[in-house]
């Protein structure tokens, strides 16, 4: 472990002048298990509030924007520092709902710690599951939190039975819920809890069995990783292990990882609350102690790792924006080494689609920018900073150009972080202005939310010219909307989103192009007589000229083809591009003085539009991968939903011990919800992803169904 250093006050916030002093702790957990209460009462315990707030009447520190008001519940990042027995504690909050699980990433990238907050009324989801595996993989130190233990239907067994069923045996608890309080396995003492002060006893000899048999299997998994390998021996020889040793070897491996501490807390009550701010100062890791992320130049060459060093090079990374009209752009900063001071320029480097491709709203950028104001947050107050080190958070005002994820450098020697991993949003809303005099507002707005938001993608579709915004679901939307609305001032409407088809002719067809005009001077004459033919999936368009005797001269040939092809962008039944043709030029007419490259274009669409009027023309749809990862239980069940989507199934895959891999080709206008509709089916426990595959024909009675919306 690290040792502690010196922190002071400065501005009315804790101000470390170490990284040893530092813990960044990051609250994870289902939406409604109490994160928010439970920093409320871990600020209250710290002495930074005088009573805690709450969700519902709004005044939290941590849900203090507009919409998690209104919501009552966490949709973004928040931080909210404290002072504990001269350590500096980032508390990071973040939200629940799995829409926001980008809100939550960016949590576990600025954290060195993870805090999973589970609800003695409720068991474990397949979402904090799935994070505690993640956590696992890349060796992230956690704790357990069994909050809401003064709930009616709180059952502190059940719900520690849980965690240890889903995160293995290496999850024990350190205390046991007594009365008002709580008793100590390791100190075998009773703490009581009245009007947020603790005091201290003997254990009352009704627990006496309890504490023997928990506290004996405590020891037990604490020696277990310990680096001295006789004190098993020792143990289970009857020695006495001195408890100063058993703490020691505790800290020692929940700092890296190998084990996971369980502590009740009530927030109502306060129990629990400085016990488990003791842990997180004396065994939490601090920067120190905690890898950084990979580096490299802004041209993708790979850097040495840097150490978490104050006097070392500057890298720091920006893990939330947020954007207000009268504020400007704030930007929340892990610094991961060397120190930020005010008033000095930095190297702000973006490159998303150099790591991940094209498909985000993120374009990359690299330019120099002057620190605005520093300042240390607490929920919506900003405390002034004179300066924040390596490991420590803070807040840079007025940063125009950076957006989440971008990483700040020395404008001497600029570095890049490669960002972390974002989920990739897959449920589609179309959008457009309320008014005409929204439109402006409205594409300023999007820009400043995806500079905010990684998980969220703007689409401007050049097909069915909508602006679809891709969200991670429909409380992601929700919010979305919200902030234009109220933020921006941005009245939106949602409409129905039109999926890019394409048409095609079904069989073989003649048609006739005549455009002959005559008026004051030069008229227009042109004469084209064409066949079209239906080509395989895939084959595009081909031209071919048929013409004999000159009918056509040979320099308005090329604008025959010119008229087919605009036309078929056009399209000539529901108003889709047409794909997949041969189009013959057979003969046609000119005039010696009105025949000109326009009035030919003209024939050329008009003879494709006769052509497509004597036969049936198909529309093709996109069809998409979709690879579905559920629960082996749920197997069925997804299957039988993607067949009733006209799915093609195409197999599946062993994951791990108890998932599968369900792989189909499924119509893209069957999946526009599937967003929604997998996450109700699965109860969150199901993920997908889905990538275009091609066009194949559409049946016709859902080819008349489009045909009738469109």
């Amino acid at each position: 472990m690290a040792d502690k250093a010196n922190t002071s006050q400065g501005g009315g916030a804790p101000v470390a002048d170490s990284p040893a002093a530092i813990r960044n702790v990051v609250l994870v957990g289902p939406s409604g298990a109490g994160k928010t209460t439970l920093v409320e009462a871990l600020l209250v315990g710290a002495g930074v509030l005088n009573r805690p707030g709450t969700v519902t009447d709004g005044t939290t520190v941590c849900d203090h924007d507009d919409a998690e008001i209104r919501q009552q519940r966490s949709v973004g990042l928040a931080l909210a520092p404290l002072l504990h027995d001269g350590v500096k504690v980032n508390l990071i909050d973040t939200p629940g709902y799995a829409d926001f699980v980008g809100e939550l990433r960016a949590g576990l990238r600025a954290a060195d710690c993870a805090l999973f907050v589970i609800a003695a009324n409720e068991g474990v989801d397949e979402p904090t599951k799935a994070l505690w595996h993640e956590c696992d993989q890349v060796g992230m130190p956690r704790a357990v939190v069994i909050t809401k233990l003064d709930h009616a239907r709180a059952n502190y067994q059940n719900a520690l039975s849980a965690a240890q069923n889903t995160f293995g045996d290496k999850v024990l608890p350190l205390y046991l819920p007594a009365g008002d309080g709580l008793l100590g396995l390791l100190s075998q003492t009773q703490y009581e809890y009245a009007d947020g002060k603790r005091t201290t006893h003997d254990p009352d000899p009704q627990y006496a069995d309890q504490l023997e048999e928990l506290r004996g299997t405590l020891i037990e998994g604490i020696i277990e990783e310990s680096e001295d390998e006789s004190l098993m021996e020792r143990y289970l020889g009857g020695e006495q292990i001195d408890q100063a040793v058993l703490i020691e070897d505790l800290e020692r491996a929940v700092a890296r990882g190998s084990f996971f501490p369980v502590i009740p807390v009530c927030s109502g009550t306060a129990v629990g609350t400085l016990e488990l701010l003791e842990i997180a100062t004396s065994a939490f890791p601090s920067p120190l102690e905690h890898p950084l992320p990979e580096v490299f130049t802004p041209h993708g060459v790979p850097r040495p790792k840097l150490t978490c060093d104050p006097e070392g090079p500057l890298l720091a990374e920006v893990v939330k924006t947020t954007s207000d009209p009268y504020v400007g752009r704030v930007s929340l900063v892990r610094v991961f080494s060397g120190t930020i001071r005010p008033d000095t320029t930095v190297h702000v480097s973006g490159h998303f689609t150099s790591f991940f491709g094209a498909a985000n709203s993120h374009a990359d950028h690299d330019e120099d920018e002057k620190i605005g104001t520093l300042s240390f947050p607490l929920g919506r107050q900003q405390r002034p900073a004179p300066a924040v080190i390596a490991g420590d958070l803070c807040a840079i005002g007025r940063l125009t150009r950076a957006e989440t994820g971008d990483t700040l450098s020395d404008k001497a020697e600029p570095l890049l972080l490669k960002p972390w991993t974002m989920p990739e949003p897959l449920l589609p809303i179309a959008v457009q202005a309320h008014a005409k005099t929204d439109e402006d507002k409205l594409s300023v707005g999007l820009q400043r939310l995806a500079a905010e938001d990684p998980t969220l993608r703007i689409e401007q579709n050049a097909e069915t010219h909508q602006i679809v915004l891709w969200c991670m679901g429909e409380a992601h939307s929700d919010v979305v909307l919200d902030a234009l609305a109220n933020r921006y001032g941005v009245t939106v409407d949602t409409v129905e989103l039109r999926v890019p088809l394409r048409e095609t002719f079904g069989g073989k067809a003649k048609g006739h192009g005549r455009h002959v005009k005559q008026s004051g001077g030069h008229g227009q004459y042109a004469v084209c007589d064409i066949e079209v033919e239906p080509l395989p999936q895939g084959s595009d368009f081909e031209f071919v000229d048929k013409v004999v005797g000159g009918a056509v001269p040979r320099q308005f040939i090329p604008s025959v083809e010119k008229g087919i092809r605009a036309q078929m962008e056009k399209g000539v039944g529901a108003g889709y591009p047409m794909v997949d043709i041969r189009v013959t030029l057979l003969d046609g007419k000119s005039h010696s003085v009105d025949s000109s490259d326009m009035a030919f274009q003209t024939a050329g669409g008009l003879a494709l539009r006769e052509a497509a009027a004597a036969t049936k023309i198909n529309l093709l749809e996109p069809v998409d991968l979709v690879s579905v990862l559920t629960p082996d239980d749920l197997v069925g069940a997804v299957m039988s939903d993607l067949s009733g989507r006209r799915g093609r199934l195409l197999g599946t895959e062993r994951v791990g011990d108890d998932r599968t891999l369900v792989k189909a080709e499924v119509p893209q206008v069957e999946i526009t919800r599937y967003a929604i509709d997998l996450r109700s089916l699965s109860h969150g426990a199901a993920s997908f992803t889905r990538s275009f595959a091609r066009y194949e024909a559409m049946p016709d009675s859902v080819a008349t169904r489009q045909k009738t919306v469109s």
